[in-house]
């Protein structure tokens, strides 16, 4: 069964600079998020969303005891915003189970490698040291599994030999920018359906 157009409220949740953040409101993405939250009031990020009007919300994991209890925060005020879509930019925290069972399906994240390749920190020292010739970036739903949801897009970026893995990172950033904008039009926009661990686009 396909899947209907997604209500256009998305969140972003970020911990740092915002670069991907940065790159959906200059998109056609834009008018479809209310609310940017970062776990850290520093996030440089932050400040991309109020000079783009949109609400910065500040919701520290420090300030919780348990993991569990950030997670119901988060899921309190996504909800208290009528949130259909989270999307994570940089966001550095591992999201538990309450958070990913409150939005089955909508929650996606972007990852700076050829996912099943890679998943976690470091992807492009990890790629740089395993001698792969393509890297690349991957969108992809949010389960409980580690950089494990279905994909939704990936776009390759090769490997040279003369990288390190910061050259590559910041050539893989490039790519980063224009496919999760891409990718999260394509889940609003509805008519796709998920069979197994395969995400299909029928529009």
């Amino acid at each position: 069964m396909e899947n209907t157009p997604v209500p256009k409220n998305v969140a972003v949740l970020i911990s740092g600079r915002g670069s991907n953040l940065r790159a959906l409101i200059a998109s056609e993405v834009r008018p479809a998020i209310r609310v940017v939250i970062s776990n850290r009031a520093d996030a440089a990020g932050l400040d991309a969303a109020r000079d783009a009007g949109i609400e910065a919300l500040v919701i520290q994991h420090r300030d919780f005891a348990r993991r569990e209890a950030f997670d119901h925060a988060l899921v309190e005020a996504l909800r208290e915003r009528g949130i259909a879509l989270v999307c994570l930019a940089g966001f550095m925290r591992l999201l538990g189970p309450t958070f990913c069972a409150a939005f089955p399906n909508a929650i996606l994240n972007i990852h700076p490698s050829l996912l099943p390749a890679f998943p976690g920190v470091d992807a492009q020292r990890q790629a740089i040291e395993h001698g792969v010739k393509v890297s690349g970036v991957t969108v992809h739903f949010v389960d409980a599994g580690l950089d494990a949801g279905p994909i939704i897009l990936q776009r390759p970026v090769p490997v040279l030999e003369t990288d390190t893995a910061a050259s590559l990172a910041e050539r893989i950033l490039v790519e980063e920018h224009r496919a999760y904008p891409e990718a999260v039009r394509m889940v609003l926009a509805g008519g796709w359906h998920i069979d197994g661990r395969r995400f299909t686009a029928t529009r």
